[in-house]
Order: structure tokens, then C-alpha cells, then sequence
């Protein structure tokens, strides 16, 4: 028996020291985004170039234009630099850091900047890996480099893989495998912004890499496996600057300073084979009424922050925008509709339990003729050649959408979350509300923790009402030209990610 007890003091001893030294959870990040602000000279027909290039990005291009799918290489648009107005944040590659501005995309899973010897690049801030002491090249089984392409609605990326170590907001993953580009389609990237920040699913990336956050997950170093975006408006803003505060990314948790109520999560349609952060559509009002919608298939909706407008299948966008008096389509580009300016566009969704409403601005994209206006949503499936049920989404929810709801993307069970905004963060639009007979309760998920302790729910009202919410309505003084202010770098394209 002596032996015995004295056998156990080692372990009594860790025990004893574990106690006394509980494990450290780290707390969640949050990180302010800059939103850079547009070009007010832009023209018309940017979103109607913009709208093309989302619809190859999701396969819904025409026989035409449309780029194959080989493997896992994914269409990501083109960045429209010259409407600027993506939501953006900063990464730090190699040793010592080197500081990059990247696209912040949950349409996309790839991460990727440009070479020094990328001739096609202009004058995009490349990754000098010559200054880093890190630097590797992922090479194949045999020995050689991987070239890797990425092609794009009107373009494409090829570059070579590489790992080194990648850093955002304090979190660290070393090595991390991401596309050095050495070529690029003239344009697609300009200024400042060096590249796409993927914030989609493994099984979605060209790269075959797995993406920074679920790096950051597997390795244990968020609070909670998932991360959450507050995208500000400046729709309105006179004469903004270059860039200015655009909101907040937290990785590993959520603000609840930011959102006001229960977290509504919802779980996605792919998850078991995630992809892109996917959803169905249950139901959507116009001006106070119900509309009818596509459903099964035609209901897949993709959310994605790097897309500017909301996407959506011909019937659907034919449906509401027959719900709004005096609205047409626009001659001069494809899939969009106008209105009378002095209309107030009140559209809302809901992808469960509530109907979350978008702001009238939101869906006020400017005037396109002296008393007519271009709406906010747009048909993504208009001239393409490719049918529904091949498991891409139908749907895709931009900021147009996000702008109006605090959002949370988490892997672990795999869902979306909505909640209303805060004062804070500028007010909701209105308080969600259920659709009868159109939405659905979604039921099954246990809510997790998140890093800011916060509430969530599944599928159930809001416990909380923002009467400080903001109803920001269209500025009838404001040219469409104008629009192109929040024209979004979606993966790496306005309108597209």
C-alpha cells in the first residue's frame, strides 16, 4: 500500500498544478475593417460588367463565357477598383511581417498575393519573398513546384504554392500554404489591395490549402470556432475619403456590443461537404406582403461578404420587383430593374424563424434617368445556360443584405447566425419578424459559446428590439453614377465575391 500512495504523488502533484493553473482560453479579436470609399464618376454600366463576372464566379455563366470547373479550381470575380467600395482588412505574410491589405471573403477559401515578378500586376503591393527568412515552396511528390490557377469571370490568377507564416489580429499559422501570383488579368487587383483573404470552406479552395481561420481553429486558438462581421453604411456619405472605418471583424467570438437580442443560427444545407456558406431561402416581403419564391434548389443561398448586391434566380427577382410599383427592367443592363426614385424599397428575407428587412438605401443603388432608380438586387441566373440542382447556390446574399444584420459564420455545427444590430453599430433596419407561411423554424443546433459570451437561438425570435434603429431612406439627389461607392471587391471582384 506504501508504494502505491507514493506511486500517485506525481500525479497528485499535476493534478494540484492544474488547478492552481487553470488552461488559458484565449479571448475572441476584434478587428476594425476599412471600407474603401468609390469613384463618383464611375458609369451605369459597371454593374452590369459586375453582375457577369458574379454570375461565372458561381456557374452561372453562359456557354459562352462560362470556365469549367476542374477540380477544385473555383471562378472568383474581379475586383472593380474604380467603384471601391469592398470591405477590406489587413494580414501580415513572412519574416519579419510583411503588412497586406486583403479582400475579406466568405465567398472564396483561397488566400493569395502577388509576386515581385509579376509584370501583369501594376502597381499592386506585392509579397517580396526575398525578405523573408520563412519562405517555402510546396512543392508535389515528385519534387516540383505547384502552379496553381484561379480563373475568373473575364481573367484569371496563376502563381506557384508557397507556405510561410501568416499572422492577422495576433493569431499566427506557421506554415500556411497560400497562391503566390505571378500573372494576372490587367486590372483585377489596383491600389492599395494586394489580394483575396478566403473565408470559405477547405472544400472550396483551388489551392487545396486550408484557410487561415480553420487553421486558426484546428490549432485551438479561438475562443469559440467561428468569426462574425459588422459591415458599416456610408452610403450617404458626402465626399468621403479614400478609405474610412468600414466596421468590425471579430475572429473567434462575436461583439455584443455590436448586436442587440438572440443570435438566430441557422444550419447550412452543405453541411455535410461544406463549401460556401450556404443556406436556403424560406421566404422574402415586399412593401409589407408576402411573394412567392423558388424553393429546394432554387432557394440555395450563398453568403457571401465580398459580393456587393444580392443575386437571384429569375423568378424570384421577376416576383419582387413585381411587388414594387412602377419598377421595370433596365434596357441597357441585364438582370437589373428601376423604379421611381421616389419610392421607398422595402424588401426583407428570411432564411429560418425571422424576416430580416434591408435597408430602402441599400436597395437604392442611385438614379439611372431623372426620376428613375436602379434597385439592389439583381438577376444572377438571366442568359445563363446552366440549370439548377448541380449544388450551386441560386442565391447570392452580398452586403446589400449583410449590411443590415450582425453575422456570424461558424464551423462547428456548420451555420450562419443573423442578429439585429445595436445602436452601436447604427441600428437595424426594423425589428425581423416572422413570415407566415412562407418561413420556416429550423431546429437541431445546439448554440455554441462565443467569445463575447453572448446570446445565440435557433430559428426563435429576437429577445430584443433596437428602437434606435436606423431607416435610412434613398437620397434622390444622388446620381447613380454614385452608385458605384459600394460597388464590393467580391473574392477579389465587385458584386462577385
Amino acid at each position: 500500500m506504501t508504494s502505491v500512495s507514493y506511486a500517485l504523488l506525481p500525479l497528485l502533484s499535476l493534478v494540484a498544478s492544474v488547478l492552481a493553473n487553470p488552461l488559458f482560453v484565449p479571448p475572441a479579436l476584434h478587428v476594425p475593417l476599412s471600407r474603401r470609399s468609390g469613384n463618383h464618376d464611375a458609369s451605369v454600366e459597371r454593374f452590369a460588367f459586375h453582375a457577369d463576372h458574379l454570375r461565372a464566379k458561381y456557374g452561372w455563366a453562359s456557354n459562352a463565357t462560362l470556365a469549367r470547373r476542374a477540380g477544385q479550381v473555383v471562378g472568383v470575380g474581379i475586383i472593380d477598383q474604380a467603384s471601391d467600395s469592398s470591405y477590406i482588412g489587413t494580414v501580415q505574410i513572412g519574416t519579419p511581417p510583411q503588412t497586406f491589405k486583403v479582400v475579406l471573403d466568405t465567398g472564396s477559401s483561397d488566400l493569395w498575393v502577388p509576386a515581385t515578378n509579376c509584370l501583369s500586376c501594376g502597381q499592386t503591393p506585392p509579397f517580396d519573398t526575398s525578405q523573408s527568412s520563412t519562405i517555402q515552396q510546396v512543392t508535389s511528390a515528385s519534387g516540383n513546384s505547384q502552379s496553381v490557377r484561379i480563373r475568373y469571370g473575364s481573367g484569371q490568377v496563376q502563381g506557384i504554392l508557397v507556405s510561410d507564416t501568416v499572422s492577422m489580429a495576433g493569431f499566427n499559422v506557421n506554415p500556411q500554404n497560400f497562391l503566390l501570383v505571378e500573372s494576372m488579368t490587367t486590372g483585377l487587383l489596383d491600389g492599395d489591395v494586394s489580394g483575396i483573404m478566403g473565408l470559405a470552406f477547405e472544400g472550396l479552395a483551388s489551392t487545396n490549402a486550408v484557410p487561415v481561420w480553420q487553421a486558426l481553429i484546428n490549432d485551438g486558438q479561438f475562443s469559440s470556432p467561428e468569426f462574425s462581421f459588422w459591415l458599416d453604411r456610408h452610403l450617404d456619405d458626402t465626399n468621403p475619403p479614400d478609405e474610412q472605418s468600414g466596421g468590425v471583424l471579430t475572429l473567434g467570438g462575436t461583439n455584443s456590443t455590436l448586436f442587440t437580442g438572440d443570435i438566430e443560427f441557422l444550419p447550412l444545407t452543405n453541411a455535410a461537404a461544406p463549401t460556401f456558406w450556404m443556406l436556403t431561402m424560406t421566404g422574402a416581403t415586399v412593401q409589407g406582403k408576402s411573394v412567392t419564391i423558388p424553393s429546394g434548389d432554387a432557394a440555395l443561398s450563398a453568403i457571401d461578404t465580398g459580393t456587393t448586391l444580392v443575386g437571384g434566380p429569375t423568378d424570384a427577382v421577376n416576383a419582387i420587383y413585381a411587388a414594387i410599383p412602377g419598377a421595370t427592367p433596365v434596357p441597357s443592363m441585364a438582370g437589373f430593374w428601376q423604379f421611381p426614385c421616389s419610392t421607398e424599397v422595402q424588401v426583407s428575407f428570411a432564411f429560418g424563424g425571422k424576416s430580416w428587412p434591408i435597408s430602402s438605401a441599400d436597395m437604392n443603388l442611385g438614379r439611372i434617368s431623372a426620376s428613375q432608380c436602379v434597385g439592389g438586387i439583381f438577376d444572377l441566373t438571366q442568359g445563363s445556360d446552366v440549370t439548377g440542382g448541380n449544388g450551386n447556390p441560386t442565391w447570392v446574399v452580398g452586403d446589400t443584405f449583410l449590411k443590415n444584420v450582425y453575422s456570424v459564420f461558424r464551423a462547428n455545427p456548420a451555420a450562419v447566425g443573423f442578429a439585429e444590430l445595436s445602436n452601436a453599430a447604427g441600428g437595424s433596419s426594423g425589428t425581423p419578424t416572422s413570415i407566415p407561411g412562407s418561413a420556416t423554424i429550423t431546429e437541431g443546433i445546439d448554440p455554441l459559446p462565443s467569445g463575447s459570451s453572448s446570446t445565440s437561438s435557433t430559428g426563435t425570435s429576437s429577445s430584443g428590439t433596437n428602437n434606435g434603429a436606423l431607416s435610412l431612406s434613398a437620397n434622390p439627389g444622388v446620381l447613380f453614377t454614385a452608385a458605384s461607392l459600394f460597388i464590393g471587391v467580391l473574392s477579389g471582384c465587385a458584386l462577385l465575391a
